[in-house]
């Protein structure tokens, strides 16, 4: 999982902060350092695979909410998931935003 790559097609196709953008594609690294996409999945986890499951979360979502109802999803139909979710984003000085 290319983090860099990642975070640049995030920002293309769902914006948010780049705090925002940072974080998902650390969790999105380290789901799959974990092997547990592939082992659940059958296929480790790619970029264009991330980006597909996001958007399908609903509209109105943001990144990091995208992000978690997918992580919920798979922790649904096959647990261990939840220790991936999206729990808090550093003060992103780039917007002035601490959440």
């Amino acid at each position: 999982m290319d983090a860099t790559r990642l975070e640049r097609a995030l920002e293309e196709e769902f914006g948010g902060t780049a705090a925002e953008r940072r974080v998902v594609a650390r969790e999105a690294r380290d789901l799959s350092d974990s092997g547990k996409p592939k082992r659940d999945r059958g296929h480790a986890l790619t970029v264009p695979d991330v980006l597909e499951h996001l958007a399908d979360a609903p509209e109105d979502s943001s990144l990091v909410e995208r992000w978690n109802w997918w992580m919920g999803a798979l922790d649904t139909a096959h647990g261990g998931y939840q220790r991936f979710t999206v729990r808090i984003v550093e003060n992103d000085e780039e917007a002035g935003v601490d959440r």
